[in-house]
């Protein structure tokens, strides 16, 4: 922090527990832009020592005494995170940690890609952090043993699918896998002042060991787990109100949310039809939202070719919403004008954005992670998706608090926050960008809608499937096979992509409606303002909203609520 305002006591231990974190899980320390080459422990020991970590600074977070309201903030989201995290921890979710997306093993994979290779120590902690996958693995199959033993398991769909997914990571005699490909870049530096010949032998070896100990796994969860696991894909209400919780930062009625999300994805619908008259003429009607998209699906001005093509068009578009919002709608600090777009190594079908480093040497990164054979991509789909994930998304609220060091601790600049105030900002960014002209395409705003659209229906898919709610359209308890047929009515992706986000949302259970319920909250705080301010007789300064709203960088959503209502 600089000398704008003096560190307290709970700044202190909320920075020391950035460095607990960062030892503990040294994943996140290079999210973050910390060197490491090692991976966590991802035993049943290692996670009774992180629960004793969390443990120790709850209670210092409990003895200590707040100075301003800053404090008040820190103290009361690291607590109630810190609370959250032993609650899940006793119910054994460590145990039965693997979906598709986000558990252990996308996490020792997926921290490679951010791993720099400019030099030869670059190489050389990869080198480090390859070797360390082997140990890294079977602690994590033990602990996924342990809850098997103790009837905890994941859902069997999810292990299948993760199975194939380490499969792939670990490659065959045909096919190098992710980690032999990862160190053919290595070659590229070789070189009289570049990688030896050594290193390039150790740097195979480890990869070697390391696809080795992921072909070993995948074994193992077909032989060992998927006998184990449960057939059903629902999480049940208890462990879904606290998978919840974690995402939103907040306790909402979930059965009140489920019939909302009905509520608001016909609405969705309503205003997605509406604008697809305007596109292809006539008035709305049944199938002309799918007409409309194979009309804008013919359109050769609204296609990108190859993933080169999107990269560039993902950069050029922006770097021009920077440029014009800094200059118009939001303070856009120097440090956070810079955004790379990527197109990730991986080819899960996932799109998300990596925040900068604490030092800004490595800027804030979008990346696309495109499935294999996807080739052509549409503009009037993905525009809102560059404005997500940049600005006014991602890169801005989650940059902007990376820069405001004078206030913020490295905890709450870096680490806080949830998915409902992240995700949930981006959506209401895309309905702002619609609001400032940048959307006056009616196919660019169509496109808007569809994704959306989605959003609503993954509220009502996630609760639905995981509380076994009632179907809305009469057909009984909600299933996971169901969840399929609902996405397919209700998003316009291929069938690659669409199976890829169900079998998301069925193995991590409420993240996916965070997105849609969090843009509520935004939207309803703002409407709340403005009337405040209306009521008073003063102007509505909708930048000020935001300035503020933002300064106080990652917080739970009830966080948010609590800072900004009087």
């Amino acid at each position: 922090m600089d000398s704008a305002r003096t560190p307290t006591s709970i700044d202190r231990i909320a920075e020391g527990w950035v460095d607990t974190i960062v030892e503990l899980a040294p994943t996140v320390g290079t999210y973050i832009g910390r060197e490491s080459s090692t991976l966590a422990d991802y035993s049943p020991a290692g996670a009774e020592a992180v629960a004793a970590a969390e443990r120790r600074v709850l209670a210092q977070l409990d003895a200590a005494t707040e100075v301003d309201a800053v404090d008040g903030v820190t103290r009361a989201d690291l607590s109630a995170e810190l609370r959250l995290s032993l609650a899940e921890h006793e119910m054994g979710e460590h145990l039965r940690d693997l979906n598709v997306i986000a558990s252990p093993m996308q996490d020792m994979r997926d921290v490679f890609d951010l791993m720099p290779t400019d030099t030869v120590s670059d190489w050389e902690r990869i080198a480090l952090r390859l070797r360390a996958v082997p140990q890294a693995i079977a602690g994590y199959q033990a602990s996924l043993a342990e809850g098997a033993s103790r009837r905890l398991t994941p859902a069997l769909r999810q292990v299948t699918e993760v199975a194939a997914q380490v499969r792939r990571t670990a490659g065959t005699a045909d096919a190098p896998g992710y980690f032999r490909s990862l160190v053919k870049a290595s070659e590229a530096e070789s070189g009289p002042e570049g990688v030896d010949a050594t290193l390039v032998r150790e740097l195979e070896a480890a990869a070697a060991e390391a696809s080795t100990a992921f072909a070993e796994f995948a074994g193992f969860l077909e032989a060992d787990l998927a006998p184990q696991a449960h057939i059903a894909d629902a999480f049940g209400r208890e462990r879904y109100e606290l998978a919840s919780e974690g995402f939103l930062g907040a306790r909402v009625d979930l059965d009140e949310t489920y019939e909302w999300g009905i509520e608001e994805l016909a609405r969705m619908v309503e205003e997605q039809e509406r604008i697809a008259a305007e596109i292809v003429g006539g008035s709305p009607r049944p199938g002309i939202v799918a007409e409309t998209i194979a009309h804008l699906d013919r359109d050769p001005s609204r296609k990108l070719h190859g993933t080169a093509e999107l990269q560039r068009w993902m950069q050029e578009t922006s770097d021009r919403a920077i440029a014009d919002l800094g200059d118009t709608q939001f303070d856009v600090p120097a440090e956070i004008r810079t955004l790379e777009c990527m197109i990730a190594p991986t080819q899960e079908g996932g799109i998300y954005y990596t925040g900068p480093s604490d030092d800004f040497s490595r800027p804030g990164r979008m990346w696309w992670s495109v499935p294999a054979g996807v080739e052509t991509f549409d503009t009037w789909r993905e525009l809102t998706t560059v404005y997500h994930e940049g600005v006014p998304g991602h890169h801005l609220q989650i940059g902007q608090a990376v820069v405001n060091r004078g206030t913020l601790n490295e905890w709450r600049r870096q680490l806080a926050g949830t998915s409902g105030h992240a995700e949930g900002w981006a959506l209401y960014a895309e309905r702002l960008m619609e609001q400032l002209g940048y959307l006056d395409d009616p196919a660019d705003r169509f496109g808007m809608l569809d994704g959306q659209r989605m959003r609503a229906a993954r509220v009502v898919l996630d609760i639905g499937v995981h509380l076994g709610k009632q179907r809305p359209d009469g057909g009984g308890v909600w299933t996971g096979d169901y969840a399929f047929e609902f996405m397919g009515q209700h998003v316009n992706m291929e069938s690659s992509f669409v199976r890829f986000e169900v079998l998301r949302y069925l193995g991590w259970a409420g993240q996916a409606p965070a997105y849609k319920i969090g843009q509520r909250i935004w939207e309803e705080l703002r409407d709340e303002a403005r009337a405040r301010a209306t009521g008073s007789g003063s102007p509505f300064d909708i930048r000020d909203f935001h300035r503020s709203a933002l300064a106080l960088g990652g917080v739970r959503l009830d966080t948010l609520q609590q800072a900004l209502r009087p």
